[in-house]
């Protein structure tokens, strides 16, 4: 109607009225705030209304929980990867006897498994939760970068030699926590974490639950025994490595770095630090990643390789030889896909 008056005016009259642009923006005015309060009052009724707030209760979201980001932080990285451990490529190659309790080696170019044993067997990792440790470390960076060395943090026998009030950035303390496989290391990025160790933990298995990975638990962010129930597999570990191989270019740096040396700063003393992954230094194109080793895990090891185009990871469990172990894994895996092994001591 009121739309219409005006035109009405303007035809008679040649002109618009004075308020016609006025009318109409009270009239568009007008139907908004009718539309507003149709939708306040659907708003209130559906609230209001004790069977429809059940009824959107009992809806849930068709992911699992440890996959639903509001339920676990760690699925916002979501990248489940899980390498087929049980169908192991055939080779007319003689295999190598392995005694660790669990093994596997996979070429990650071919996208095959070369050998494994045990491949799903629950059995505790010791230092090769480190993996997990600098995974959570990388993705959840202080804005300052700066660590702060708190006496709870230096424990175990392996540190890096870490002294209470000492500041370190994200990288010294990661060349820490893998050449010296420094437990000191690992507890200060979980102190630091926030909300505190407590929190890391639980970012741990959170992390590995949104990998997909279903038989790994983590009590401390070292590998030491005593705080509870943890162990892994070795396909666990093949996933958990590929994830932080090919997440983090700082990670690839630290593994494969044979010795670093911190100099010292207003905040730090000076540290000389060295790598102890066997292999890295007398198998041409091994390029880290992490040794482990506590009574009850036994030897551990976790290699990466790159040679002629390919790139294979292997894992070593409660092994009593792991580094005659690993090149013998090695070798074959070479020799499985017709490449001759390089001259290694």
């Amino acid at each position: 109607m009121l739309g219409a008056a005006v035109d009405f005016y303007t035809i008679f009259n040649g002109v618009s009225s004075p308020n016609y642009f006025f009318m109409r923006y009270a009239w568009v005015s007008y139907c908004l705030t009718i539309l507003l309060l149709s939708l306040l009052f659907a708003l209130l009724f559906v609230f209001a209304n004790p069977t429809i707030v059940a009824t959107y209760q009992k809806l849930s979201s068709p992911l699992p929980s440890f996959l639903n980001i509001m339920q676990n932080s760690q699925a916002s990285t979501l990248d489940v990867w899980l390498p087929d451990v049980s169908n192991v490529k055939t080779s007319t190659v003689k295999k190598p006897v392995i005694e660790s309790k669990a093994a596997v080696i996979y070429d990650l170019s071919t996208k095959e498994t070369l050998s494994a044993k045990n491949a799903t067997q629950k059995l505790p990792m010791a230092s090769l939760t480190k993996i997990m440790t600098a995974t959570i470390a990388q993705e959840n960076k202080k804005e300052n970068d700066k660590y702060v060395v708190s006496k709870s943090a230096l424990v175990g026998e392996d540190s890096m030699g870490a002294t209470e009030g000492e500041i370190l950035s994200q990288e010294e303390l990661l060349y820490g926590l893998i050449l010296n496989s420094g437990n000191d290391a690992a507890e200060v990025f979980a102190s630091n974490y926030p909300g505190g160790r407590e929190k890391f933990i639980i970012a741990m298995n959170n992390k590995a639950k949104a990998l997909g990975l279903t038989d790994t638990v983590f009590s401390n962010p070292s590998g030491l025994q005593g705080d509870g129930v943890q162990y892994t597999t070795a396909r666990d570990l093949l996933a958990i490595t590929e994830y932080a191989l090919s997440h983090f270019p700082l990670f690839n740096k630290v593994v494969q770095t044979t010795e670093y040396h911190l100099a010292q700063t207003a905040t730090h003393k000076a540290y000389d630090l060295y790598n102890e992954t066997n292999l890295l230094t007398t198998y041409p194109g091994v390029k880290g990643v992490k040794t482990g080793y506590t009574p009850e895990a036994g030897l551990c090891l976790v290699t990466y390789l790159e040679y002629k185009n390919h790139k294979i990871i292997g894992v070593l469990l409660n092994s009593d030889n792991r580094r005659l172990e690993m090149k013998e894994l090695l070798d074959y895996s070479l020799k499985t896909q017709g490449i001759t092994p390089p001259a290694h001591q």
